[in-house]
């Protein structure tokens, strides 16, 4: 009997991460590092290169160093796996979590599907030191993806692993380059991780590589954000863009915006989302008043724009559940589950968009 206990406890002891574990580090972006709209920048957690590229305000600039979207793929047989941080920007925002905004979400390739596995952050006063994110796994080689924070800065990010395992870069399995342009919404603003914005649940639903442009609040079809797209090698690109603007600016800014793009970009699909209704509007008649007039405006233009430009489309989004209007955080940005209608409720128009172009 007593051999018998012994047996069953011993896959236990073999996965327990020791007490005082020895961990070694490998910078993130010497593992692979994807969802990367630019691919080259002086900062790899960069999204773009603010030297390179001008225009933008204190607040874009800061934005557009911020890491949404950006994730490491490695494999590891360590029973523990950690980062170590070096940070610039640190968000402390009040309508998102802290684990989204400055934190890691781990995932783990799970009878080969994409498995949560934990996210975590810690305190501000804390936040370089080393942040275990799990332990006590098996000793099983292991296929990780693990988001970089949503809303922060990061000079560096190390994986820490058990002393004497093996980390190493996993090669990508999602497909081709797809860019997204958007507002908070785009960025992930509500979140609980960084894991679940809606670009990056439709990404790994679909198997198609997200490159992130999200950048909250400042989403207003800038002639200067469509030169970041323009040099972004990119297959096609989707856009949140009538979430931020006045119904005023839509018609001021859009055709000369799909022009710009289309003059250097005349072949791939651009892709226009309608922007999603927000729970503000349900009691307050100055938010139902302004948002249905952007709303109006943008199915307006954009009923012309898919007649007049080649390769441009329009598609439907939801992002409430019309029978609770439970899935808002704070009347304007979803949650969770809001994010989650909203990437399925684009899924099936934008994979059949994106087949006409050989993009599955």
């Amino acid at each position: 009997m007593a051999m018998a206990a012994a047996m069953l406890a011993t896959p236990v002891l073999r996965g327990q991460t020791p007490k005082n574990v020895e961990y070694t580090f490998t910078e993130a972006s010497d593992l692979n590092l994807i969802g990367k709209i630019h691919k080259d920048t002086p900062n790899p957690y960069h999204r773009v290169d603010t030297v390179l590229f001008k225009g933008f305000t204190k607040g874009e600039n800061a934005q557009v160093r911020c890491s949404a979207g950006l994730a490491v793929l490695f494999k590891t047989n360590s029973s523990t796996i950690s980062v170590q941080s070096r940070y610039g920007y640190w968000n402390e925002g009040t309508n998102t979590m802290p684990v989204a905004l400055n934190g890691y979400d781990l995932y783990i390739k799970k009878d080969g599907k994409w498995t949560y596995a934990r996210a975590a952050t810690q305190k501000k006063a804390d936040r370089e030191k080393n942040l275990v994110l799990i332990k006590d796994m098996d000793s099983e080689m292991k296929e990780c993806m693990l988001y970089l924070p949503m809303y922060s800065e990061e000079y560096s990010v190390k994986i820490g692993v058990e002393k004497g395992s093996v980390i190493e870069p996993l090669e990508s399995e999602f497909r081709h380059r797809i860019a997204i342009f958007g507002s908070s919404f785009t960025q992930g603003i509500s979140i609980s991780r960084s894991g679940m914005s809606y670009p990056m649940q439709f990404m790994r639903n679909t198997g198609l590589q997200i490159l992130s442009l999200g950048c909250s609040g400042n989403c207003k079809l800038q002639p200067y954000f469509a030169d970041v797209l323009i040099a972004a090698d990119v297959d096609a690109i989707i856009f949140d863009a009538f979430s931020n603007p006045s119904a005023e600016m839509i018609k001021e800014r859009l055709f000369p915006f799909i022009e710009k793009i289309q003059a250097a970009k005349p072949d791939i699909p651009l892709i226009f989302q309608q922007t999603i209704y927000r729970e503000s509007r349900n009691f307050s008649v100055v938010s139902e008043s302004y948002e249905r007039k952007k709303q109006e405006m943008a199915e307006k233009l954009m009923a012309e724009a898919v007649v007049k430009y080649k390769n441009v489309y329009f598609v439907q989004t939801n992002a409430t559940d019309e029978a609770t209007h439970d899935t808002s955080v704070d009347a304007t940005h979803p949650s969770d589950w809001g994010y989650m209608l909203w990437a399925k409720s684009i899924e099936k128009p934008i994979l059949k968009i994106l087949r006409k172009y050989g993009i599955r």
